[in-house]
């Protein structure tokens, strides 16, 4: 069974960093096509940065030169490091997997099978 465990989350001010990290069990990692997705209040889920099966990362525009997404594929875990933190980043950040029809990956939350359970992100100005 896929398990998927997100830690990380807190309350940091603006310009801060933090580092999520996602714990896989069930399957490994290089495997699927893998992903970080937020949603803030009263808003759509949208993806964050995701890694093909090729390990080609792609990120949302607003995301580029801050965020950095990884995988340590022995430790079956996945990254997101989070710098230069905005107000705007504030929402539940959850971490995704797939593998029907995975190559390079991709943001659209749709296509992904597996969710971890989300930790917050919260970032004040």
């Amino acid at each position: 069974q896929v398990q998927l465990v997100e830690s990380g989350g807190g309350s940091v001010q603006s310009g801060g960093s933090l580092r999520l990290s996602c714990a896989a069990s069930g399957y490994t990692y290089n495997s699927y096509c893998v992903g970080w997705f937020r949603q803030a209040p009263g808003k759509e889920r949208e993806g964050v940065a995701s890694i093909g099966r090729d390990g080609t990362t792609k990120y949302r525009d607003s995301v580029k030169g801050r965020f950095t997404i990884s995988r340590d594929n022995p430790k079956n875990t996945l990254y997101l490091q989070m710098d230069s933190l905005k107000p705007e980043d504030t929402a539940m950040y959850y971490c995704a997997a797939y593998r029907d029809y995975c190559q390079s990956g991709s943001l659209s939350p749709n296509v992904y099978n597996y969710w971890g359970q989300g930790t917050q992100v919260t970032v004040s100005s």
